[in-house]
């Protein structure tokens, strides 16, 4: 039970932060310097493929060590470094082989994957300690 509860609280937290992000910094930090390789809507299916996979793998390296430790500050610490990970794996590949990539790009979009992934990560932990103990 307590996995559902991390996942579902997971997918809540990170699904409404991710939502705010994107809705500023597509047109406000996206399109204005990659907006020529922008889609103009964004594919449904890699989308959900995406945040079902990230997930589950913030689920594993960040919420099970703070579950295993009894520890938010594990769990967002965890999902800081996730997130930097991820979000950089994306971001430096894009900026090595695109053309049209900037660096202020990379590295708002390290800082917020870092942000997001530990308060996400921080909620789920909090709330399956909270309801699934």
């Amino acid at each position: 039970m307590k996995w559902i509860v991390a996942y579902v609280a997971a997918a809540i937290a990170f699904g409404v932060l991710d939502a705010l992000w994107l809705r500023w910094a597509g047109p406000n930090l996206y399109r204005p310097v990659i907006g020529e390789i922008m889609a103009a809507e964004f594919r449904k299916g890699a989308a959900i493929a995406f945040y079902l996979i990230y997930l589950a793998g913030m689920v594993w390296f960040a919420v099970r060590p703070g579950l295993e430790s009894g520890s938010v500050a594990t769990a967002a610490l965890n999902g800081a470094l996730l997130g930097a990970l991820c979000y950089a794996t994306f971001d430096l590949t894009s900026q090595a082989v695109m053309k049209v990539w900037a660096t202020h790009i990379s590295l708002a979009d390290i800082a917020w994957g870092a942000f997001a992934t530990a308060v996400a990560a921080s909620v789920a932990t909090w709330a399956a300690m909270r309801w699934a103990g």
